[in-house]
């Protein structure tokens, strides 16, 4: 499972949905998605524009996580 770390980011910088598409002139639908951790797709552009923004590394917007179902298969 891919964490998205964009509502964390936003939450520290005091930001809203609103200012992230104003700086970034990406869709309220792509930064939603993103921000509520339920997009299955994602544009490199969009990724690009969200790490210049927050001035971090993919690694800080993005992070690989067990997926839940491979965790429940493990306590079993």
């Amino acid at each position: 499972m891919i964490r998205c770390h964009l509502a964390r980011l936003m939450g520290e910088r005091k930001m809203r949905i609103s200012d992230v598409m104003r700086e970034t002139g990406l869709s309220r639908t792509t930064v939603t998605l993103l921000y509520k951790e339920t997009a299955l797709k994602v544009d490199l552009e969009a990724l690009d524009k969200l790490c210049d923004l927050f001035n971090c590394d993919i690694h800080e917007l993005l992070e690989k996580s067990p997926a839940a179902s491979a965790v429940n298969e493990n306590t079993k």
